[in-house]
């Protein structure tokens, strides 16, 4: 079981990468990439290049992007929505979500944060 190496989008809490990184997470931001204002299908194609899940708030574009994944047969390695929250919480959604999932069982999943309360 592997656990999944993370992309955050620009609009996720930096600090998020931060702590994880510090909990020994492979993490990198898209500010670390040097991606930002990239768009999301760009950060997508990204994430999936380098074998990323992405966590993001946007969900709408993101939801859409990974449905035309599946319509097209790309692969991706998992895309996680968010709506926004405060970090604490963001935090603990992350890490519950780490502690049920392998890269392998987000591999061209949507899953949300919001079912790791």
């Amino acid at each position: 079981m592997t656990t999944p190496r993370l992309y955050l989008d620009e609009d996720v809490d930096p600090l998020l990468a931060r702590v994880l990184a510090d909990r020994g997470y492979d993490v990198l931001t898209t500010q670390d990439a040097r991606r930002v204002s990239s768009s999301d299908a760009d950060q997508l194609a990204f994430a999936a290049k380098q074998g990323r899940t992405i966590i993001t708030h946007n969900a709408a574009h993101f939801a859409t992007l990974a449905r035309k994944y599946a319509q097209s047969g790309l692969e991706h390695h998992g895309v996680v929505l968010s709506d926004q929250l405060p970090f604490k919480e963001l935090l603990a959604r992350t890490l519950r979500l780490l502690d049920h999932h392998s890269a392998e069982s987000l591999h061209n999943q949507l899953a949300w944060l919001q079912d790791f309360r």
